[in-house]
C-alpha cells in the first residue's frame, strides 16, 4: 500500500478543478445550498441591523484574545481543571492522535460516538481509532453520509453539500439492505433509528469546540440535531478536540458570537441547540460522563502568531460563509481543494499550518481575490490580502511556478517600455489575423486553452488607446472651452474659501 501511495503524485487544485466542473450532480448540488446559505445570511443579518458594527465587535473580541492568547488558554485550562476536566495540549497532530488513542486504550473502549469536529477531520482521527480497533461513528448526519461513501467533509458546516437526495439514498440504501426513497423524512428517519443503537453502545463520546470559555473553563458546542448532546451525555467518558484558538474571554463574549455565527453558517437566529458543558457529571447531574477530557491542539497554529500577515487567520470562527460567497467554490466545491479545508478559509489556513514554504502546494492560486469572502466573514478576515501573502511568500521563497517566473520577466522585458509595447501591441494586432475569427480568438492552445474552453478571447482592436490619445486629448480640450460662466464663477468661489480655510463648501447656494 505505501509504496503504491508514494508512487501517486497528489493532483493540482487545477486538475481537481477540472474534474468537479465536468461533475454535473456536484455542481448543481454545490450551486443550489450555498445560494440558499447566501440568502439566508442576508435576510438574517438585514433583519438583525448594525450588522457590520457587530462584525466589528466579534473583529475586536477575536484580536484581543489572540494577542493574549497564552493567558487565556492558561486560564482556560486552570478553570477546567478545577471543573474536574483532564486538560492535555498536543503541539503537533501526531501527539493529538497519541493522547486520543491513549485515553481509548485506557479505556478499552471498542466504540466511539463523534459529533462533528473538524479538528478530529484534520488529525485523521477515524483512521487511527479503526487502526487499534476502535469503531468510531459519526452521528452529524451529513458526516454520516460522507463516512458511508468512504469520503472527507466538502464543507465546514455541510459535509455532505456536493451531494443529492437520490445519491444519497442510494448510500443509505446500502447501508439500510433495502431500497429507501429519496425522501428527506425517511433518509433522516432510518439514519436515527440506526443511531440511537450506537449512542447507547458507545464506550466514549467525541466532540469538537466550537468556542471555549477562558473564565469558566467551559466549553461550548453549536448544532441543530441534538447528536451532540447525546455525545456529550450519553458515553461514560468525554473527549473534546479543540484548535488552541477556540478560546473567547467570556460568556460576555459568547453572546457575540452566538450572534454572528448562526446568522453567517446558515442564516438562523440561533441553532437550535447551544449547549455549554462545564466539567464531567457531578453527584446531582441526571447524565453527563463520568470523565472528561479536553486535548488542545496546536499543529501548525502558533506559526501564525505574532505574524503581521498571517494572525488574524487565527480569529476565524468557522462559519463558512466565505465558502459561501466565494466564486470559485461555488463552481467546484470542497473536494477540489484537496485539504481539511476548502474554500478561502482553506486555500490560506491549509498552507499556513506549513512553516515549510517548500511544502505549500497551488491551492492559494484557487481563487479569483474578488474579496467576497472579506466582505461576508463576520470577524472580517482579509482573506483576499493573505492569499496574495502567500503566493508572494512562496515565490520568495524560490518555490514558485518555473513557467510563471519566466512569464513574468519576459512580460516585464517586453512592456518596460513604451516604444516595446507599442511594437509588442502591432505584433499582436498583426498575429491574430492567423486565428481571428467574427471579432474573437477561439483557437484553444497554450495559454488560451484555459480562457477559451469556457469564453472566447476578443480580438485587439485595430487602433490601441494609446495611439488614439493624442486624438482623443485634442477634443476633449476643444469641447471643454465652453465652460457656463455661473457654474465657473461658483467653482472658483469654493476654490478660493478652501484655499483661506474658510470651512466647507456644503453651505451657500450651490
Amino acid at each position: 500500500m505505501s509504496s503504491s501511495n508514494t508512487s501517486t503524485k497528489p493532483s493540482t487544485v487545477k486538475e481537481r478543478a477540472g474534474l468537479a466542473l465536468n461533475d454535473e450532480f456536484l455542481r448543481k448540488a454545490v450551486k443550489f445550498t450555498t445560494e440558499r446559505l447566501r440568502s439566508g445570511k442576508k435576510a438574517a443579518s438585514e433583519e438583525h441591523g448594525n450588522w457590520d458594527d457587530w462584525r466589528e465587535r466579534g473583529r475586536q473580541i477575536r484580536l484581543h484574545t489572540i494577542a493574549h492568547l497564552d493567558y487565556y488558554l492558561n486560564l482556560f485550562a486552570d478553570n477546567a481543571r478545577a471543573n474536574g476536566v483532564n486538560v492535555h495540549f498536543a503541539e503537533t497532530d501526531v501527539e493529538a492522535v497519541k493522547i486520543a488513542l491513549a485515553i481509548a486504550e485506557r479505556k478499552q473502549a471498542k466504540s466511539v460516538v463523534k459529533s462533528k469536529s473538524m479538528v478530529t477531520e484534520e488529525l485523521h482521527l477515524n483512521h487511527a481509532l479503526e487502526q487499534i480497533g476502535v469503531d468510531a461513528i459519526e452521528t452529524d448526519l451529513g458526516e454520516y453520509i460522507i463516512q458511508l461513501a468512504g469520503e472527507t467533509p466538502s464543507h465546514i458546516i455541510i459535509p455532505a453539500i456536493h451531494k443529492n437526495r437520490y445519491q444519497i439514498a442510494d448510500l443509505l440504501s446500502a447501508e439500510a439492505g433495502e431500497t429507501l426513497a429519496p425522501d428527506t423524512q425517511i433518509l433522516a428517519g432510518f439514519v436515527r433509528k440506526k443511531l440511537r443503537e450506537k449512542f447507547l453502545e458507545a464506550d466514549i463520546g467525541m466532540t469538537g469546540c466550537n468556542f471555549a470559555i477562558a473564565e469558566t473553563g467551559s466549553m461550548v458546542l453549536f448544532e441543530n440535531e441534538g447528536n451532540a448532546r447525546m455525545v456529550s451525555t450519553l458515553p461514560k467518558t468525554q473527549i473534546t478536540l479543540m484548535g488552541m484558538e477556540r478560546i473567547i474571554p467570556s460568556f460576555e463574549d459568547l453572546e457575540v458570537m452566538a450572534t454572528l455565527l448562526p446568522r453567517s453558517a446558515t442564516g438562523q437566529k440561533l441553532t437550535v441547540y447551544m449547549s455549554g458543558i462545564t466539567g464531567p457529571r457531578r453527584s446531582a447531574d441526571a447524565d453527563g460522563p463520568d470523565e472528561m477530557h479536553i486535548i488542545i491542539v496546536d499543529n501548525g497554529r502558533s506559526n501564525q502568531l505574532g505574524d503581521p500577515e498571517f494572525q488574524e487567520l487565527l480569529n476565524c470562527i468557522r462559519c463558512g460563509a466565505c465558502l459561501n460567497a466565494c466564486p470559485v467554490y461555488r463552481h467546484i466545491g470542497g473536494h477540489a481543494y484537496g485539504g481539511t479545508y476548502s474554500g478561502p478559509i482553506g486555500a490560506v489556513l491549509t498552507p499556513a499550518l506549513k512553516k515549510d514554504e517548500s511544502q505549500w502546494d497551488d491551492i492559494a492560486n484557487a481563487s479569483s481575490l474578488c474579496g467576497a469572502c472579506y466582505e461576508a466573514c463576520p470577524v472580517k478576515i482579509p482573506l483576499h490580502d493573505m492569499l496574495v501573502y502567500l503566493r508572494r511568500r512562496k515565490v520568495e521563497s524560490g518555490n514558485g511556478n518555473l513557467v510563471e517566473k519566466v512569464g513574468m520577466k519576459g512580460f516585464s522585458t517586453l512592456l518596460g517600455g513604451s516604444k516595446r509595447m507599442r511594437g509588442v501591441i502591432r505584433l499582436g494586432q498583426l498575429g491574430q489575423k492567423l486565428v481571428e475569427r467574427d471579432g474573437g480568438i477561439r483557437i484553444k492552445l497554450g495559454p488560451l486553452k484555459g480562457w477559451n474552453t469556457y469564453r472566447v478571447t476578443p480580438s485587439l482592436p485595430k487602433q490601441s488607446f494609446r495611439d488614439r490619445w493624442p486624438t482623443i486629448q485634442k477634443e476633449t480640450r476643444s469641447e471643454g472651452t465652453a465652460l457656463d460662466p455661473a457654474l465657473k464663477a461658483r467653482m472658483e468661489a469654493l476654490v478660493a474659501q478652501r484655499k483661506q480655510g474658510g470651512g466647507s463648501s456644503h453651505g451657500g447656494h450651490a
